[in-house]
Parts: structure tokens; sequence; C-alpha cells
């Protein structure tokens, strides 16, 4: 009988292969992901949770309502790819960065000005490996839409944090219910205030 330990040493001791950017466009070019949504996280490519139908409305209205508050100067980017590095390319549910879609024609947004991940199954995930993520990158400001709990976790202050998983996190964590209004970091003074209430399906 394989005791548990035994189990997480063998796991701990296979050698894993790290994929390059070159190498998960060519896997994707191959059909690898057979239609199923991936994104490259420390050069693993890890497979995306599928949408039910409470997600995928979440995403659309964070959309709508970001489109509203960010309405010039930027594009409500939605689950498509960030090139964060050579061994990064997540696809987040919204990040909106500055410009249009034009200007992304013939490469993949570095940054964000603000990114948003709904969460349901994957919160705890979302947390802390895309978090850490996130904030390695420098983003400033990360909102989870807990659908779970049915709250707005917003992280800001990205800073070093060795026992985060990619060494850095958040040093600020705000709680929003469903009857709170927030605004992002970078539209203190936006005409629309976003209400929790109206991120929620």
């Amino acid at each position: 009988m394989v005791t548990a330990e035994e189990k997480a040493l063998a796991i701990a001791t296979v050698q894993r292969r790290k994929f390059s950017k070159a190498e998960y466009y060519k896997m994707a070019e191959m059909g690898f992901s057979n239609g199923q949504r991936v994104e490259l996280i420390d050069g693993d490519v890890v497979l995306m949770s599928p949408q039910e139908a409470g997600h995928a409305t979440a995403v659309e209205l964070v959309s709508r309502v970001l489109e509203k508050v960010f309405s010039e100067g930027y594009y409500v980017h939605d689950q498509k790819p960030l090139n964060l590095g050579e061994h990064y390319e997540p696809e987040p549910d919204i990040a909106v960065v500055k410009g249009s879609p034009r200007d992304y024609s013939t490469f993949h947004p570095k940054t964000a000005t603000l990114i948003v991940e709904v969460a349901l199954s994957s919160v705890e995930y979302d947390r802390t490996i895309k978090g850490s993520l996130y904030a390695k990158a420098g983003i400033q400001e990360f909102w989870l839409l807990n659908l779970k709990e049915r709250r707005l976790e917003v992280y800001r202050e990205p800073v070093v944090m060795p026992d985060q998983p990619f060494g850095f996190g958040y040093r600020s964590l705000r709680i929003y219910l469903p009857d709170e209004t927030v605004s992002p970091l970078a539209k203190p003074e936006a005409k629309v205030k976003v209400e929790v209430e109206d991120l929620l399906p």
C-alpha cells in the first residue's frame, strides 16, 4: 500500500517540462487542446474550467459595466491572451488595456490597467496562482468576482511576497458586498460608479 507521503514524494520528483510560447503556439496549430480553452502559466499548459451559465453571464455583465467606466482611450479585452513573458500567457476573463482593438492586431497586450477574474469553482486558484502572477507582472489592480460568496475582492499594490507562488502578491485587499460601489484605481472619479450588484448574475 502506497502512503500519502510516498505519493507526494513521487509527484515532487517527477520531471516536468516547461513549454515556451513558441511551442505553445505550435501545439495550438496542431490542435493539441482539442477545442478546449487553455492558457500558459509558468510554462505549463493549464486547462481552463468550462464556463457554466452564471460565469458566462457575469463576464458579460462585467464587460458592459467596465466599457461605460473606461469609455475612451481603453479597450475592454475579454477572455483573450495577455503576453506576460516567455512562459506566461494567461487569458483573464476581463483585462482593461490602453488603446483600441486595432492596436493589438499583431501582438497581445503586455500589461493591463485592471484585470478581473470571475470565479465559482476556481476561486482559490484565481486568488493565489493568478493573483500572484498578475502582481509579478506589475498589474496595479486585480478584481476577483467571487460568485460562490457573491462578493468582489479588490486587490491593489503589488509587492514582493516570497511566500506567494510567483514571489509577488498584493498588499491591499478590500471586499465589496453587493450593496456597495467601487471605482477602479485608474478611474477614481469616473462618472459611472461600479455597483457590485450589477456585476453579479
